[in-house]
């Protein structure tokens, strides 16, 4: 009997003039945690598709072997019949029905030809029970937090007799708090006698849990490390990711060059009328020409809160205190005020606020500063394909022209669109809400290096961060935030995870 509850073998993916896997081979062991690894485009996600059955057989080459039986699945249902469950990074909840009726959806519980509500409900108290969820199973799904949202969906995927349970990303929206809850979970699934496969660019975590790492680059496979053999470190699994060393993932900025206060903040508040309350509670800050200011916290905090009653407050906080920048008093009412005065705002969410997906690269970086390349109203289209085109260069976006559909993009080159589409505003102050969420450690790396060429020359940062990694590594100054408040702040030198938490957590 083989040891392996998974075997996929010489697997091969074409799209129209793109080999997405080449030769992939990919083991996975009974009771097992192995993360599978990559930067975006890699092929991670398309490799889960083929065994999940989304990419049917005979669309790929090669041979997968579930529980030593060659499957040919047609269907997901196929996969989810014979073992496999899945959850993917956007969670596909029903946010107006209850935690019980998400969990059976579409695998009700009949007693003939009717659904058993009672027993549906019995059924989902043990089930969440198993993944250590506390709450009734009928609370509605919208009433809980993505953390509890995405042990539902777990106990979704257990509720049909899983084996093989494959997550794509599964911390990525998660404070550090669920993410430890989840990788617990995890181990205890293990214990069970369920493997699990996960996908993630959270190193640290990848270290702290996986048994294997098997690593893809470009469609390939490159390595499977052994945690028990001590293979699995974060220098390692990030040189065959990347196919090259990064000594330090936080580039330096050998000689800062920080300059006058360029935005102040003097007991600033905002007060969210739809909650009810402040979100923003008299906040006190100041940003420097050439600096990147960090601002720490967990979720819920009034990180992005503050960040968007800065940017022209789209959510029509009612602001109380003072902004000032460079010194003078202003009022910006409007985003278009906060770009006039150079601010420009790179959302957390840049596939829903931040991007248009269905349309190119060229009209994406254009579409904050129309008239930039417009005269008298009328487009320049030749001047958006020099604008496009400069954005492209300057930020080493990997794409196959200006023409593709920027939906189409991996995860770090989108971010890049994003950024660009801001630059090309022309602003003094960028603010940078999670900007490397979700994308891999080398497109992280040339956000950073990007982030230093800007201050360098002469732009100011403020950047939010769950990465606490993140922010120690890039930030001259931190504000930890907590209920809406600022707690405290903290210079490079001072700042350490534990104080962070500290203030964080009051």
């Amino acid at each position: 009997m083989s040891g392996y509850i998974l075997e996929m073998n010489n697997i091969s993916k074409e799209f129209p003039g793109v080999k997405a896997l080449s030769n992939v081979n990919f083991k996975v062991g009974k009771a097992e945690i192995h993360c599978l690894v990559g930067e975006n485009g890699a092929g991670k996600s398309t490799l889960m598709k083929v065994l999940s059955g989304v990419y049917p057989y005979g669309t790929y080459d090669g041979d997968i072997v579930f529980e030593g039986q060659v499957q040919q699945f047609q269907v997901i249902s196929d996969s989810v019949k014979a073992g496999i469950g899945i959850i993917y990074q956007e969670l596909a909840l029903f946010p107006d029905l209850s935690v019980y009726e998400n969990i059976f959806a579409g695998n009700e519980v009949k007693k003939g030809p009717f659904v058993d509500w009672n027993q549906t409900i019995v059924q989902a108290t043990g089930l969440l029970k198993k993944v250590n969820l506390k709450v009734t199973p009928e609370t509605l799904i919208k009433e809980l937090g993505v953390g509890k949202q995405q042990l539902v969906e777990i106990a979704k995927a257990l509720s049909k007799d899983v084996n093989l349970l494959i997550l794509d990303e599964p911390t990525a929206a998660l404070n550090e708090d669920d993410s430890e809850n989840l990788l617990e979970l995890l181990k205890e699934l293990k214990s069970q006698g369920i493997s699990c496969i996960m996908i993630s660019h959270k190193l640290k975590e990848v270290i702290h849990i996986a048994d294997k790492v098997t690593v893809l680059r470009d469609g390939k496979t490159i390595c499977t490390l052994d945690a028990s053999k001590g293979e699995v470190a974060e220098n390692v699994i990030i040189k065959n990711m990347v196919g090259r060393d990064i000594e330090d993932i936080y580039p330096k900025r050998p000689d800062k060059k920080i300059g006058e206060t360029v935005l102040s903040l003097k007991d600033w508040s905002a007060y969210d009328t739809q909650l009810g309350r402040n979100v923003v509670k008299n906040a006190n800050l100041q940003l420097k020409k050439g600096e990147i200011i960090g601002i720490a916290g967990l979720m819920g905090s009034g990180r992005t809160e503050l960040a968007l009653s800065i940017f022209g407050n789209p959510k029509n906080y009612k602001l109380q205190g003072t902004l000032e920048m460079q010194g003078v008093s202003k009022t910006l009412k409007h985003t278009s005020d906060a770009i006039k005065a150079g601010i420009a705002y790179v959302t957390e969410d840049r596939k829903g606020d931040g991007l248009f997906l269905l349309q190119d690269i060229k009209s994406n970086v254009s579409a904050a500063h129309l008239k930039g390349i417009s005269s008298r109203g009328v487009l320049n289209l030749n001047e958006e394909v020099k604008v496009g085109k400069e954005y492209k260069d300057s930020l080493y976006i990997k794409a196959s022209s200006l023409e593709q559909i920027v939906g189409k993009l991996s995860g770090g080159n989108q971010q890049k669109v994003s950024l660009g589409k801001w630059l090309f505003t022309g602003p003094k102050i960028l603010i940078l809400d999670e900007p490397t969420r979700g994308i891999d450690v080398g497109a992280k790396f040339e956000i950073y290096t990007i982030m230093n060429q800007l201050i360098n020359e002469g732009m100011s940062i403020i950047m939010i961060s769950s990465e606490l990694g993140e922010v120690l590594g890039m930030s001259d100054r931190i504000y930890v935030m907590a209920n809406g408040a600022i707690r405290g702040e903290l210079t490079a030198e001072e700042a350490s995870q534990e104080a962070i938490m500290e203030l964080a957590t009051q």
